[in-house]
Protein backbone atom coordinates (compact mmCIF):
# COMPACT_ATOMS: atom_id res chain seq x y z
CA UNK A 1 0.00 0.00 0.00
CA UNK A 2 2.68 2.59 0.37
CA UNK A 3 4.59 1.83 -2.55
CA UNK A 4 1.22 2.44 -4.41
CA UNK A 5 0.59 5.72 -2.14
CA UNK A 6 4.44 6.71 -3.13
CA UNK A 7 3.30 6.26 -6.88
CA UNK A 8 0.76 8.57 -6.53
CA UNK A 9 2.68 11.13 -5.10
CA UNK A 10 4.78 10.93 -8.05
CA UNK A 11 1.90 12.45 -10.28
CA UNK A 12 1.83 16.55 -10.84
CA UNK A 13 -1.17 18.25 -10.27
CA UNK A 14 -2.99 19.36 -13.55
CA UNK A 15 -1.75 23.24 -12.56
CA UNK A 16 1.70 21.92 -12.43
CA UNK A 17 1.28 20.52 -15.90
CA UNK A 18 -0.25 23.36 -17.47
CA UNK A 19 2.70 25.76 -16.15
CA UNK A 20 5.13 23.98 -18.00
CA UNK A 21 6.29 25.99 -21.04
CA UNK A 22 5.85 23.28 -23.41
CA UNK A 23 2.75 22.96 -22.28
CA UNK A 24 2.36 26.43 -23.27
CA UNK A 25 3.05 25.77 -26.69
CA UNK A 26 0.93 22.49 -27.25
CA UNK A 27 -2.40 25.09 -25.70
CA UNK A 28 -1.21 27.48 -28.42
CA UNK A 29 -2.33 24.93 -30.77
CA UNK A 30 -5.78 23.42 -29.37
CA UNK A 31 -6.73 25.43 -26.58
CA UNK A 32 -6.32 25.97 -22.94
CA UNK A 33 -9.53 24.11 -22.17
CA UNK A 34 -9.35 21.07 -24.45
CA UNK A 35 -5.63 20.33 -23.29
CA UNK A 36 -6.84 20.75 -19.45
CA UNK A 37 -9.38 18.10 -19.99
CA UNK A 38 -7.20 16.14 -21.91
CA UNK A 39 -4.53 16.86 -18.85
CA UNK A 40 -7.22 15.35 -16.31
CA UNK A 41 -7.86 12.43 -18.07
CA UNK A 42 -4.46 10.97 -18.41
CA UNK A 43 -4.00 11.72 -14.60
CA UNK A 44 -7.19 9.65 -14.11
CA UNK A 45 -6.11 6.84 -16.43
CA UNK A 46 -2.16 6.76 -14.35
CA UNK A 47 -4.02 6.42 -11.31
CA UNK A 48 -5.92 3.60 -12.52
CA UNK A 49 -3.06 2.02 -14.01
CA UNK A 50 -1.01 2.47 -10.62
CA UNK A 51 -4.19 1.11 -8.95
CA UNK A 52 -3.35 -2.27 -10.81
CA UNK A 53 0.56 -2.28 -10.02
CA UNK A 54 1.64 -0.05 -12.48
CA UNK A 55 4.43 3.11 -12.38
CA UNK A 56 3.40 6.14 -12.39
CA UNK A 57 4.26 7.96 -16.08
CA UNK A 58 7.13 10.83 -15.90
CA UNK A 59 6.09 14.09 -16.38
CA UNK A 60 7.99 13.60 -19.78
CA UNK A 61 6.12 10.22 -21.15
CA UNK A 62 3.01 12.34 -20.04
CA UNK A 63 3.93 15.22 -22.30
CA UNK A 64 4.02 12.81 -24.90
CA UNK A 65 0.82 10.36 -23.98
CA UNK A 66 -0.78 14.40 -23.97
CA UNK A 67 0.23 15.20 -28.05
CA UNK A 68 -0.94 11.83 -29.00
CA UNK A 69 -3.69 12.21 -27.07
CA UNK A 70 -4.44 16.03 -28.81
CA UNK A 71 -3.66 14.51 -32.34
CA UNK A 72 -6.20 11.58 -32.37
CA UNK A 73 -8.90 13.92 -30.88
CA UNK A 74 -8.42 16.72 -33.74
CA UNK A 75 -7.99 14.66 -36.36
CA UNK A 76 -10.94 14.81 -38.96
CA UNK A 77 -13.09 12.28 -39.35
CA UNK A 78 -13.02 12.53 -43.12
CA UNK A 79 -9.36 11.96 -44.27
CA UNK A 80 -7.47 11.10 -47.39
CA UNK A 81 -6.80 7.61 -47.80
CA UNK A 82 -4.37 5.62 -50.24
CA UNK A 83 -6.40 3.25 -52.18
CA UNK A 84 -4.18 -0.12 -53.37
CA UNK A 85 -6.93 -1.99 -53.39
CA UNK A 86 -7.27 -2.07 -57.07
CA UNK A 87 -11.01 -0.89 -57.21
CA UNK A 88 -10.82 2.19 -59.20
CA UNK A 89 -14.18 3.71 -58.57
CA UNK A 90 -14.31 2.44 -54.75
CA UNK A 91 -17.42 3.37 -53.32
CA UNK A 92 -16.32 3.33 -49.54
CA UNK A 93 -13.03 5.37 -50.45
CA UNK A 94 -14.98 8.18 -52.01
CA UNK A 95 -14.93 6.89 -55.54
CA UNK A 96 -13.46 9.54 -58.46
CA UNK A 97 -10.57 10.99 -57.29
CA UNK A 98 -10.45 14.58 -58.69
CA UNK A 99 -8.26 15.72 -61.51
CA UNK A 100 -5.95 18.72 -60.53
CA UNK A 101 -8.13 21.12 -62.07
CA UNK A 102 -11.04 20.14 -60.42
CA UNK A 103 -9.36 21.07 -57.15
CA UNK A 104 -8.07 23.95 -58.47
CA UNK A 105 -11.60 24.78 -59.13
CA UNK A 106 -12.86 24.08 -56.19
CA UNK A 107 -10.05 26.15 -54.22
CA UNK A 108 -10.70 29.24 -55.87
CA UNK A 109 -14.48 29.37 -55.79
CA UNK A 110 -13.95 28.69 -51.90
CA UNK A 111 -11.97 31.46 -51.09
CA UNK A 112 -14.49 34.28 -51.33
CA UNK A 113 -17.85 35.11 -53.08
CA UNK A 114 -18.61 34.24 -56.40
CA UNK A 115 -21.27 34.44 -59.14
CA UNK A 116 -23.32 31.29 -58.31
CA UNK A 117 -26.76 33.05 -58.47
CA UNK A 118 -25.57 36.10 -60.25
CA UNK A 119 -25.62 37.45 -64.08
CA UNK A 120 -22.54 39.61 -64.34
CA UNK A 121 -23.60 40.39 -67.83
CA UNK A 122 -27.05 41.82 -66.61
CA UNK A 123 -26.16 42.26 -63.30
CA UNK A 124 -28.86 41.21 -61.95
CA UNK A 125 -29.76 37.56 -60.49
CA UNK A 126 -29.32 34.63 -62.15
CA UNK A 127 -29.56 31.35 -62.06
CA UNK A 128 -27.04 28.26 -60.50
CA UNK A 129 -28.13 25.92 -62.97
CA UNK A 130 -26.89 27.73 -65.58
CA UNK A 131 -23.56 26.69 -64.73
CA UNK A 132 -22.51 23.70 -66.45
CA UNK A 133 -25.14 23.57 -68.55
CA UNK A 134 -24.01 24.44 -72.08
CA UNK A 135 -20.67 21.87 -71.62
CA UNK A 136 -23.19 19.03 -70.87
CA UNK A 137 -25.60 20.06 -73.99
CA UNK A 138 -22.47 20.72 -76.32
CA UNK A 139 -21.08 16.92 -74.90
CA UNK A 140 -24.27 14.94 -74.80
CA UNK A 141 -25.73 16.65 -77.95
CA UNK A 142 -29.27 17.33 -75.25
CA UNK A 143 -31.46 19.79 -76.15
CA UNK A 144 -30.48 20.81 -71.93
CA UNK A 145 -29.53 19.91 -69.36
CA UNK A 146 -29.64 20.03 -65.31
CA UNK A 147 -27.65 19.15 -62.25
CA UNK A 148 -28.54 18.00 -58.92
CA UNK A 149 -26.88 16.26 -56.05
CA UNK A 150 -26.91 12.71 -56.91
CA UNK A 151 -28.18 10.22 -59.53
CA UNK A 152 -30.09 8.69 -56.94
CA UNK A 153 -31.99 12.23 -56.71
CA UNK A 154 -31.61 12.88 -60.16
CA UNK A 155 -33.77 9.62 -61.38
CA UNK A 156 -36.42 10.77 -58.24
CA UNK A 157 -36.55 13.84 -59.82
CA UNK A 158 -37.00 12.98 -63.32
CA UNK A 159 -40.04 10.46 -61.86
CA UNK A 160 -42.06 12.87 -59.15
CA UNK A 161 -41.87 15.89 -62.06
CA UNK A 162 -43.09 14.03 -65.17
CA UNK A 163 -44.56 10.45 -64.04
CA UNK A 164 -46.12 11.21 -60.72
CA UNK A 165 -49.65 9.41 -60.40
CA UNK A 166 -49.03 7.52 -63.34
CA UNK A 167 -47.84 4.30 -65.09
CA UNK A 168 -43.70 4.09 -65.22
CA UNK A 169 -42.80 0.90 -67.38
CA UNK A 170 -39.82 -1.27 -66.41
CA UNK A 171 -38.53 -4.93 -67.68
CA UNK A 172 -38.41 -7.20 -64.32
CA UNK A 173 -34.81 -7.53 -65.23
CA UNK A 174 -34.03 -3.95 -64.63
CA UNK A 175 -35.48 -3.86 -60.98
CA UNK A 176 -32.48 -4.06 -59.00
CA UNK A 177 -30.91 -2.65 -56.03
CA UNK A 178 -27.84 -1.53 -55.52
CA UNK A 179 -25.49 -0.18 -52.78
CA UNK A 180 -27.19 1.07 -49.11
CA UNK A 181 -30.68 -0.54 -50.03
CA UNK A 182 -31.20 1.49 -52.78
CA UNK A 183 -34.20 -0.67 -54.78
CA UNK A 184 -35.38 1.15 -57.77
CA UNK A 185 -39.23 -0.32 -57.23
CA UNK A 186 -39.18 1.61 -53.77
CA UNK A 187 -37.72 4.95 -55.83
CA UNK A 188 -40.37 4.80 -58.22
CA UNK A 189 -43.01 4.31 -55.73
CA UNK A 190 -42.28 7.10 -53.85
CA UNK A 191 -41.80 9.62 -56.26
CA UNK A 192 -45.66 8.90 -56.76
CA UNK A 193 -45.28 7.33 -59.98
CA UNK A 194 -46.84 3.64 -60.50
CA UNK A 195 -44.62 0.12 -61.29
CA UNK A 196 -45.14 -1.61 -64.26
CA UNK A 197 -43.43 -4.71 -64.54
CA UNK A 198 -42.64 -6.47 -67.74
CA UNK A 199 -41.64 -9.47 -69.08
CA UNK A 200 -39.26 -12.44 -67.23
CA UNK A 201 -36.30 -11.44 -64.56
CA UNK A 202 -34.14 -12.85 -67.97
CA UNK A 203 -36.07 -11.96 -71.16
CA UNK A 204 -38.31 -9.04 -72.33
CA UNK A 205 -39.17 -8.40 -75.72
CA UNK A 206 -40.46 -5.41 -77.66
CA UNK A 207 -44.10 -6.72 -77.48
CA UNK A 208 -43.88 -6.77 -73.56
CA UNK A 209 -43.55 -3.04 -73.57
CA UNK A 210 -46.23 -2.38 -76.46
CA UNK A 211 -48.76 -4.77 -74.58
CA UNK A 212 -48.31 -2.59 -71.19
CA UNK A 213 -48.87 1.06 -72.75
CA UNK A 214 -52.23 2.84 -72.14
CA UNK A 215 -53.73 5.84 -71.73
CA UNK A 216 -52.02 5.66 -68.37
CA UNK A 217 -48.76 5.57 -69.49
CA UNK A 218 -46.15 7.96 -68.39
CA UNK A 219 -42.98 6.42 -69.39
CA UNK A 220 -41.08 3.58 -70.46
CA UNK A 221 -37.71 3.09 -68.77
CA UNK A 222 -34.78 1.73 -68.70
CA UNK A 223 -32.01 0.81 -66.21
CA UNK A 224 -28.43 0.36 -65.38
CA UNK A 225 -28.04 -2.65 -63.63
CA UNK A 226 -25.32 -1.52 -61.79
CA UNK A 227 -23.05 -4.13 -59.87
CA UNK A 228 -25.64 -6.87 -61.46
CA UNK A 229 -24.66 -8.84 -64.56
CA UNK A 230 -27.12 -11.06 -66.26
CA UNK A 231 -24.96 -14.13 -68.90
CA UNK A 232 -26.68 -17.03 -70.59
CA UNK A 233 -30.13 -17.05 -71.97
CA UNK A 234 -30.92 -13.34 -71.76
CA UNK A 235 -32.08 -10.43 -74.13
CA UNK A 236 -33.77 -7.17 -73.96
CA UNK A 237 -34.73 -3.99 -76.34
CA UNK A 238 -32.71 -1.77 -77.64
CA UNK A 239 -32.72 2.08 -76.41
CA UNK A 240 -33.83 2.80 -79.63
CA UNK A 241 -36.28 -0.14 -80.12
CA UNK A 242 -37.90 1.30 -76.65
CA UNK A 243 -37.88 4.83 -78.47
CA UNK A 244 -39.71 3.15 -81.42
CA UNK A 245 -41.93 1.65 -79.31
CA UNK A 246 -42.93 4.29 -77.44
CA UNK A 247 -43.79 6.72 -80.81
CA UNK A 248 -45.73 3.77 -82.63
CA UNK A 249 -48.48 3.03 -79.32
CA UNK A 250 -50.97 5.35 -81.54
CA UNK A 251 -52.38 6.76 -78.36
CA UNK A 252 -53.33 10.44 -77.74
CA UNK A 253 -50.13 10.95 -75.70
CA UNK A 254 -46.52 9.30 -76.74
CA UNK A 255 -44.86 7.50 -73.70
CA UNK A 256 -41.55 9.45 -72.65
CA UNK A 257 -38.55 7.24 -73.19
CA UNK A 258 -36.27 7.47 -69.62
CA UNK A 259 -32.87 6.78 -69.84
CA UNK A 260 -30.99 5.84 -66.35
CA UNK A 261 -27.45 4.99 -66.91
CA UNK A 262 -26.27 4.74 -63.52
CA UNK A 263 -22.20 5.20 -63.69
CA UNK A 264 -22.79 7.37 -67.31
CA UNK A 265 -19.90 7.54 -69.84
CA UNK A 266 -18.79 10.21 -71.99
CA UNK A 267 -15.59 8.07 -73.71
CA UNK A 268 -16.17 4.33 -75.01
CA UNK A 269 -14.95 1.79 -73.10
CA UNK A 270 -14.22 -0.45 -75.81
CA UNK A 271 -10.45 0.65 -76.59
CA UNK A 272 -9.07 0.15 -73.19
CA UNK A 273 -9.94 -3.52 -73.69
CA UNK A 274 -13.44 -3.12 -71.48
CA UNK A 275 -17.06 -4.71 -72.93
CA UNK A 276 -19.38 -1.79 -74.31
CA UNK A 277 -20.43 0.41 -71.84
CA UNK A 278 -23.64 2.72 -73.39
CA UNK A 279 -22.53 6.12 -73.28
CA UNK A 280 -24.42 9.54 -72.60
CA UNK A 281 -24.18 10.72 -76.40
CA UNK A 282 -25.42 7.19 -77.33
CA UNK A 283 -28.40 7.49 -75.51
CA UNK A 284 -29.55 11.06 -76.60
CA UNK A 285 -28.94 10.56 -80.09
CA UNK A 286 -30.98 6.93 -79.63
CA UNK A 287 -33.79 9.04 -79.01
CA UNK A 288 -34.18 9.28 -74.94
CA UNK A 289 -36.37 12.21 -74.25
CA UNK A 290 -34.49 12.44 -70.69
CA UNK A 291 -30.74 10.67 -69.60
CA UNK A 292 -29.39 10.35 -65.97
CA UNK A 293 -26.38 10.04 -64.96
CA UNK A 294 -23.76 10.09 -61.68
CA UNK A 295 -20.89 13.08 -61.59
CA UNK A 296 -18.63 10.41 -59.72
CA UNK A 297 -18.08 7.15 -61.49
CA UNK A 298 -16.76 6.90 -65.00
CA UNK A 299 -17.32 10.44 -65.27
CA UNK A 300 -14.54 11.44 -62.93
CA UNK A 301 -16.17 14.23 -61.47
CA UNK A 302 -17.39 14.96 -58.13
CA UNK A 303 -20.79 13.75 -56.49
CA UNK A 304 -23.68 14.79 -58.64
CA UNK A 305 -26.74 13.99 -60.84
CA UNK A 306 -26.86 14.90 -64.03
CA UNK A 307 -29.66 15.40 -66.24
CA UNK A 308 -30.03 15.54 -70.30
CA UNK A 309 -32.42 15.87 -72.64
CA UNK A 310 -35.24 17.32 -74.26
CA UNK A 311 -36.00 21.09 -73.39
CA UNK A 312 -39.59 20.67 -72.66
CA UNK A 313 -38.93 18.49 -69.72
CA UNK A 314 -35.75 19.37 -68.58
CA UNK A 315 -37.45 22.79 -68.11
CA UNK A 316 -40.26 21.10 -66.07
CA UNK A 317 -38.24 19.28 -63.93
CA UNK A 318 -36.38 22.40 -63.47
CA UNK A 319 -39.30 24.11 -61.63
CA UNK A 320 -40.50 21.13 -59.85
CA UNK A 321 -40.53 22.01 -56.45
CA UNK A 322 -38.08 19.05 -55.54
CA UNK A 323 -35.33 20.59 -57.50
CA UNK A 324 -34.44 22.90 -54.47
CA UNK A 325 -34.48 19.92 -52.03
CA UNK A 326 -31.98 18.72 -55.09
CA UNK A 327 -29.72 21.47 -55.67
CA UNK A 328 -25.49 20.98 -55.68
CA UNK A 329 -23.51 23.69 -54.32
CA UNK A 330 -20.91 25.77 -55.59
CA UNK A 331 -17.84 23.36 -54.65
CA UNK A 332 -19.59 20.82 -56.85
CA UNK A 333 -20.60 23.25 -59.87
CA UNK A 334 -16.87 24.43 -59.75
CA UNK A 335 -15.42 20.94 -59.83
CA UNK A 336 -18.06 19.47 -62.53
CA UNK A 337 -17.30 22.24 -64.83
CA UNK A 338 -13.41 21.89 -64.99
CA UNK A 339 -14.08 17.88 -64.71
CA UNK A 340 -16.68 18.88 -68.67
CA UNK A 341 -14.05 20.83 -69.49
CA UNK A 342 -10.98 18.15 -69.84
CA UNK A 343 -13.87 16.58 -72.10
CA UNK A 344 -13.98 19.57 -74.14
CA UNK A 345 -10.25 19.56 -74.65
CA UNK A 346 -10.51 16.11 -75.46
CA UNK A 347 -8.22 15.55 -72.58
CA UNK A 348 -10.01 13.33 -70.71
CA UNK A 349 -8.14 10.46 -70.28
CA UNK A 350 -4.89 12.58 -69.82
CA UNK A 351 -6.19 14.46 -67.16
CA UNK A 352 -8.67 13.08 -65.04
CA UNK A 353 -7.64 10.14 -62.65
CA UNK A 354 -10.03 7.38 -63.65
CA UNK A 355 -9.28 7.43 -67.13
CA UNK A 356 -5.56 7.86 -66.12
CA UNK A 357 -6.08 4.85 -63.91
CA UNK A 358 -7.88 2.68 -66.85
CA UNK A 359 -5.77 3.51 -69.29
CA UNK A 360 -2.63 2.76 -67.57
CA UNK A 361 -0.80 -0.08 -69.03
CA UNK A 362 0.12 -3.26 -67.58
CA UNK A 363 3.91 -2.94 -68.02
CA UNK A 364 3.94 0.68 -66.49
CA UNK A 365 2.02 -0.77 -63.67
CA UNK A 366 4.26 -3.75 -63.27
CA UNK A 367 7.70 -0.90 -63.60
CA UNK A 368 5.92 1.42 -60.76
CA UNK A 369 4.83 -2.20 -58.42
CA UNK A 370 9.08 -3.21 -58.35
CA UNK A 371 10.07 0.24 -57.44
CA UNK A 372 8.12 -0.47 -54.38
CA UNK A 373 9.44 -4.00 -54.04
CA UNK A 374 13.01 -3.17 -54.24
CA UNK A 375 12.72 -0.27 -51.21
CA UNK A 376 11.01 -2.78 -49.25
CA UNK A 377 13.30 -5.37 -49.60
CA UNK A 378 16.33 -3.46 -48.95
CA UNK A 379 14.02 -2.56 -45.42
CA UNK A 380 14.17 -6.59 -44.62
CA UNK A 381 10.56 -7.39 -46.14
CA UNK A 382 9.19 -10.76 -47.85
CA UNK A 383 7.76 -8.63 -51.10
CA UNK A 384 7.37 -9.93 -54.44
CA UNK A 385 5.40 -8.38 -57.62
CA UNK A 386 2.58 -10.98 -59.19
CA UNK A 387 0.33 -10.56 -61.85
CA UNK A 388 -3.33 -10.01 -60.81
CA UNK A 389 -6.42 -8.13 -62.29
CA UNK A 390 -7.98 -4.46 -60.98
CA UNK A 391 -11.84 -3.90 -61.42
CA UNK A 392 -13.76 -0.65 -62.24
CA UNK A 393 -16.32 -0.71 -59.35
CA UNK A 394 -19.00 2.16 -58.28
CA UNK A 395 -21.73 -0.15 -60.34
CA UNK A 396 -19.40 0.21 -63.96
CA UNK A 397 -18.90 -2.53 -66.00
CA UNK A 398 -19.83 -5.15 -63.71
CA UNK A 399 -17.36 -8.20 -63.74
CA UNK A 400 -14.54 -6.42 -65.46
CA UNK A 401 -11.23 -6.41 -64.75
CA UNK A 402 -7.55 -5.08 -66.29
CA UNK A 403 -4.83 -6.35 -66.19
CA UNK A 404 -2.21 -5.32 -63.63
CA UNK A 405 0.91 -6.02 -61.28
CA UNK A 406 0.39 -6.10 -57.19
CA UNK A 407 3.28 -5.62 -54.72
CA UNK A 408 2.53 -8.95 -52.59
CA UNK A 409 3.56 -8.67 -49.11
CA UNK A 410 3.80 -11.47 -46.82
CA UNK A 411 2.41 -11.59 -43.32
CA UNK A 412 1.66 -14.08 -40.73
CA UNK A 413 -0.98 -12.73 -38.99
CA UNK A 414 -2.39 -10.22 -42.43
CA UNK A 415 -5.41 -8.74 -41.01
CA UNK A 416 -3.24 -7.18 -37.90
CA UNK A 417 -0.98 -6.11 -40.58
CA UNK A 418 -3.99 -4.78 -42.43
CA UNK A 419 -5.44 -3.02 -39.01
CA UNK A 420 -2.10 -1.44 -38.29
CA UNK A 421 -1.43 -0.07 -42.12
CA UNK A 422 -4.96 1.55 -41.32
CA UNK A 423 -3.64 3.98 -38.74
CA UNK A 424 -0.65 5.13 -40.73
CA UNK A 425 -0.74 8.90 -41.81
CA UNK A 426 -2.72 8.65 -44.38
CA UNK A 427 -4.13 4.85 -43.72
CA UNK A 428 -2.96 2.25 -46.53
CA UNK A 429 -5.62 0.45 -47.83
CA UNK A 430 -5.02 -2.64 -49.68
CA UNK A 431 -6.41 -6.11 -49.73
CA UNK A 432 -5.88 -9.60 -48.48
CA UNK A 433 -5.14 -13.01 -50.53
CA UNK A 434 -4.33 -15.85 -48.57
CA UNK A 435 -1.72 -15.02 -46.80
CA UNK A 436 -0.64 -12.12 -48.24
CA UNK A 437 -1.50 -8.23 -48.20
CA UNK A 438 -1.48 -7.23 -52.10
CA UNK A 439 -1.16 -3.83 -52.77
CA UNK A 440 -2.36 -2.48 -56.75
CA UNK A 441 -0.29 0.83 -58.18
CA UNK A 442 -3.30 1.62 -60.52
CA UNK A 443 -5.46 3.04 -58.17
CA UNK A 444 -2.26 5.16 -56.14
CA UNK A 445 -2.09 8.45 -57.51
CA UNK A 446 1.08 9.68 -58.87
CA UNK A 447 2.66 11.39 -55.29
CA UNK A 448 1.26 8.57 -53.07
CA UNK A 449 4.35 6.24 -53.65
CA UNK A 450 6.24 7.52 -50.82
CA UNK A 451 3.17 7.42 -48.43
CA UNK A 452 2.89 3.54 -49.26
CA UNK A 453 6.43 2.46 -49.01
CA UNK A 454 6.63 4.32 -45.43
CA UNK A 455 2.81 2.76 -44.04
CA UNK A 456 4.65 -0.22 -45.18
CA UNK A 457 7.99 0.00 -43.48
CA UNK A 458 6.86 1.37 -40.08
CA UNK A 459 4.05 -0.49 -39.63
CA UNK A 460 5.90 -3.96 -40.51
CA UNK A 461 8.68 -6.12 -38.16
CA UNK A 462 11.10 -7.03 -39.97
CA UNK A 463 12.07 -10.71 -40.13
CA UNK A 464 14.45 -12.09 -37.89
CA UNK A 465 14.40 -9.32 -35.75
Amino acid sequence: MAETQAEYRKLPSVDALLHRPDVAEVMARYGAQQVTEAIRALLDESRAAIQRGERAPTQAALLVLLDERLQRSNQPSLRPVINATGVIIHTNLGRAPLSAAARGAIAAISAGYNNLEYDIAAGERGSRYSHARQLLQELTGAEDALVVNNNAGAVFLVLAALCAGREVVISRGELVEIGGGFRIPDVLRRSGARLVEVGTTNRTHPRDYADAIHSDTAALMRVHASNFQQIGFVSKPSLAELVEIAKSSGGFFTPLVIDDLGSGTLIDTVPFGLSPEPTVQQSIAAGADIVTFSGDKLLGGPQAGLVVGKAEFIDEIRRHPLTRALRVDKLTLAALEATLQAYQRGKAVEEIPVWQMISATADSLRVRAESWQRRLAAAGLPVAVVPGQSTIGGGSLPGETLPTFLLALAAPHPDALAARLRQANPPLIGRIQKDRLLFDPRTLLPDEDEGLVYAITSSCTCPGK
